[in-house]
């Protein structure tokens, strides 16, 4: 036995095994913390995976076949024009309504492509924090002065964020700037207007699938709402139609996509996710059957699925073992967390915002949740604090963005997050008190 070579492993055994061999099972509190986390894992599944992340990574699969690699550097590349990569990059939440880890496919697909460190990580901010719905919701059952907090620190975040990450990291930016200016730029396929129409295509789905119910039951919100599946279908239809004319899809295949689909969804099964998923189904094992793009399209988009899923899923277990799920208890009490947060001293500020980047909050759900903390007794400064950090990371998120981008650039996110949240949070708290 090599002691060098193997203590890592013995050490992890050995850990592996003490956990195991003192597991607290029998007591109500591990108990229900696991069953909470089953739930959040079950919930999550049911909700998000098929509706949320399947969408997203057939779009960054396509980033990666199907945009060019001198459009990705000449908006969002090291060498970009600052005040256009950024610009580009802080407003992308206003059109994706995403989450921390339905915005981690999109970033991944930049990223690899080679967006620079900075742009790429505002958008990673950006996309879940800048989300216009949620900040409405903010502003209606929070306050506007909340509302409009959020909003404008969500700018400033993500564009500050990706400045200090391009400043941490310009050693290396430099150097990938350098080997990025030295490679070949193929002309394009197809037009830029094009290419253009089909992510549209792909982000309308995304976007209607996963549009919640508002709080008024009328109005525009509310009648997108009651449109959702329409809209998400003819985004469908249109895509469809697209892939057949500019990218080579056969019809008989669109038709193998189309009709059971389309059967499915008039005839009305109680769902639309049977649909959908079919839909999903139909559309990987079709364009994988093409020779060239397509192809390359759905091993792209398994590629990013095989190494995020499996890491995200468990991230949830374990921040529905930790925390619970909304009004539930896991691990950790509520009633510390309630505590700790009141008021808006520094420590207040730094401990929302270190809960806001562990705890996993799905789209829009971090309203209602800060609702009732602000009823317990949380100050304003950790409320804001709670949803500049809480939606732009989790636990699940920042497993993967470790196996995406590395330890050191992880944890340089993480801080600059929490850091910036607890400041802001600790400013405004103490301009509205």
């Amino acid at each position: 036995m090599n002691w060098k070579k193997d203590s890592k492993a013995l050490l992890v055994i050995v850990a592996v095994f003490l956990t195991a061999y003192h597991l607290p099972i029998g007591t109500a509190r591990f108990d229900n913390a696991v069953g909470e986390a089953l739930q959040l894992v079950k919930w999550y599944a049911r909700e998000h995976v098929l509706l949320c992340l399947v969408p997203a990574f057939f779009i960054a699969g396509a980033i990666a076949v199907f945009v060019s690699q001198a459009a990705v550097l000449k908006y969002l590349g090291a060498g970009a024009h600052k005040v256009l990569a950024y610009s580009v990059a802080a407003v992308s939440g206003t059109i994706l309504a995403v989450c921390s880890c339905t915005v981690l496919p999109l970033f991944a697909g930049i990223y690899r492509m080679g967006a620079g460190l900075g742009p790429a990580t505002a958008f990673l901010y950006a996309g879940p924090a800048i989300n216009v719905l949620a900040v409405i919701l903010t502003g209606r059952i929070l306050g506007l002065q909340l509302g409009i907090a959020r909003a404008v620190g969500a700018v400033l975040f993500s564009v500050v964020i990706g400045l200090a990450m391009q400043l941490l990291f310009r050693r290396e930016e430099a150097a990938k700037q350098a080997a990025q200016a030295a490679l070949p730029q193929p002309p394009p396929k197809r037009p830029l207007w094009q290419t253009a129409l089909y992510f549209a295509a792909m982000v309308a789905i995304l976007v209607f699938a996963n549009w919640g119910r508002p709080a008024q039951v009328e109005g525009f919100w509310h009648t997108v709402y009651n449109l959702k599946w329409w809209l998400t279908g003819s985004a469908a239809v249109a895509l469809g139609l697209i892939l057949v004319a500019w990218f080579g899809l056969s019809w008989w295949r669109l038709g193998a996509i189309a009709l059971p689909t389309a059967g499915l969804g008039l005839t009305g099964t109680g769902t639309p996710l049977l649909p959908f998923g079919v839909a999903t189904v139909a559309l990987g094992t079709t364009a994988s059957a093409e020779e060239g793009e397509l192809k390359d399209w759905v091993t792209a988009t398994w590629d990013l699925a095989k190494q995020i899923l499996p890491l995200l899923l468990l991230g949830v277990f374990v921040a529905g073992l930790l925390l619970g799920r909304p009004g539930q208890e896991g691990l950790i009490p509520v009633s510390w967390v309630e505590r700790a947060v009141g008021g808006n001293s520094l420590g207040a500020n730094l401990l929302a915002s270190l809960a806001g980047a562990f705890m996993y909050f799905a789209t829009l759900t971090e309203v209602p949740i800060l609702q009732g903390l602000l009823g317990a007794g949380m100050g304003q400064g950790p409320a804001l604090a709670l949803l500049l950090a809480g939606p732009a990371l989790s636990l699940p998120s920042i497993l993967v963005l470790y196996s995406i981008m590395g330890m050191r650039r992880t944890a340089a996110f993480i801080v600059l997050v929490v850091v910036m949240a607890t400041i802001s949070g600790s400013i405004y708290g103490n301009i509205v008190t």
